[in-house]
């Protein structure tokens, strides 16, 4: 049985929350909602957090989704932003966003989302 992750519900983000120290904590689910208002309040409306990993050095490594180009000049600032909020260095957020074109995903509520983790790798294609 594996208990390195989770699923949380926030707003319009499904996101995946895994820990290599174990089960996610509240401090992990914590730092999840800060970095949510960030992605919300400075990426476009189509940006969507898809999964965060907590690794062993107390780093985080944020995968986002998205259907806008510009989302990726955004990352190096919200992650030194992010890191100023939760109290660590820089070097201990990484944001990753992947960029689809719309044709790819179905823009619909819920299946857009689920598409972009597929496209992310962070679930499996439904078959």
């Amino acid at each position: 049985m594996e208990f390195e992750y989770d699923w949380l519900t926030l707003g319009q983000h499904r996101i995946k929350l895994r820990s290599t120290k174990g089960f996610p904590t509240e401090t992990m689910r914590t730092a999840v909602e800060v970095i949510r208002l960030a992605i919300d309040s400075n990426m476009s409306a189509r940006a969507r957090l898809v999964e965060v990993i907590f690794r062993q050095e107390s780093s985080y490594e944020v995968a986002v989704g998205s259907t806008s180009a510009d989302d990726r000049l955004r990352a190096p600032q919200l992650e030194a932003a992010i890191a100023t909020a939760l109290g660590l260095r820089p070097a201990q957020i990484d944001i990753v966003v992947t960029v689809v074109t719309q044709e790819e995903v179905d823009l619909h509520f819920g299946v857009y989302e689920r598409m972009l983790a597929e496209k992310l790798g962070v679930v499996p294609p439904i078959q």
